[in-house]
């Protein structure tokens, strides 16, 4: 069965398809065949004036019409497009939602911060870890970080702040915001024992990668923090130099990281796991349920 996803966010616009694999008695396998990243940046439209330009709409309905015709290449009929955080502020949300609806042919649905939280916890990358852990997944994209906790197995909260990337280059996030957040962090985290870190995003997967560290093992506090100090010290372009970066990723991660540093201090935890997950993935995962049921039903 052969899956897609379109995540349309703050930063970039990705699409994702896999070939789910079933298994007798067994979680099916999610193997990724195509994944592509256009650097749109919405959110630098959005989050300084308000809406979509109208050079960024015309981008943005030429990425969904390439991925519309990627997706007939490659045979998939099960498709979820979302947008996020750059869409949920646009005021001209719905006009550039018909635009890539009537070209394209693909219908897109903004999703709220929470259910972006809900989407990417559907990944369930802590099913295969201690279960008497707590665990923190802190997802940080261009305009929103979503934060998903749960302890003892259980889902203890998940709550969305405009708090990202892009806002924090466009000075949009105030002393404020991040006061709510670690308020929130710490009131409901206290009482529960040691928090592990889940950290999905763009940004922390390359901080992981140049980090040297084998799949499966996790980064610390310490390192997040020399990372932030070396690469604040450097230039756009000496860290696209230095560290092989796209100028895309060069002037967020910054940013990105003070968002993970900031939550993993607040909630106490001084390890965090990068399994290379994000709302795309959680899309995907949703999909195949769906999917699965409807089979269900047909019976």
């Amino acid at each position: 069965m052969k899956l897609a996803a379109i995540d349309i966010g703050s930063n970039a616009v990705r699409l994702l398809i896999s070939e789910v694999v079933e298994q007798a008695e067994e979680n099916p396998d999610f193997i990724k065949t195509v994944l592509v990243r256009v650097p749109l940046r919405l959110g630098f439209d959005v989050f300084e004036r308000g809406s979509i330009s109208g050079k960024k709409a015309e981008q943005l309905v030429k990425t969904m019409q390439a991925y519309k015709l990627l997706l007939d290449v490659y045979g998939v009929r099960h498709l979820k497009a979302c947008a996020t955080s750059a869409m949920r502020d646009a005021a001209n949300t719905q006009e550039v939602l018909q635009r890539i609806k009537t070209e394209s042919g693909i219908t897109v649905r903004v999703i709220s911060g929470e259910e972006e939280a809900t989407l990417i916890y559907e990944n369930h990358i802590a099913d295969y870890m201690d279960a008497a852990e707590s665990y923190l997944y802190i997802d940080v994209g261009g305009g929103s970080t979503e934060l998903t906790f749960f302890s003892d197995g259980k889902l203890v909260f998940k709550k969305s702040f405009n708090i990202g990337t892009i806002r924090l280059l466009k000075d949009q996030v105030s002393a404020d915001n991040w006061e709510e957040m670690k308020t929130y962090i710490r009131q409901k985290i206290k009482g529960h024992h040691h928090v592990t870190a889940i950290g999905s995003g763009g940004n922390i997967n390359k901080i992981f990668n140049l980090s040297k560290r084998k799949e499966g093992k996790p980064i610390d506090l310490e390192l997040l923090k020399q990372y932030y100090k070396e690469l604040s010290e450097l230039s756009i372009s000496e860290r696209m130099q230095r560290f092989r970066m796209r100028e895309d990723r060069a002037d967020v991660i910054v940013p990105a990281l003070q968002i993970y540093i900031n939550a993993m201090r607040w909630a106490d935890a001084e390890n965090m796991f990068v399994p290379k997950i994000g709302l795309a993935d959680g899309l995907i995962h949703t999909l195949y349920e769906e999917a699965i049921a409807k089979k269900a039903v047909a019976k």
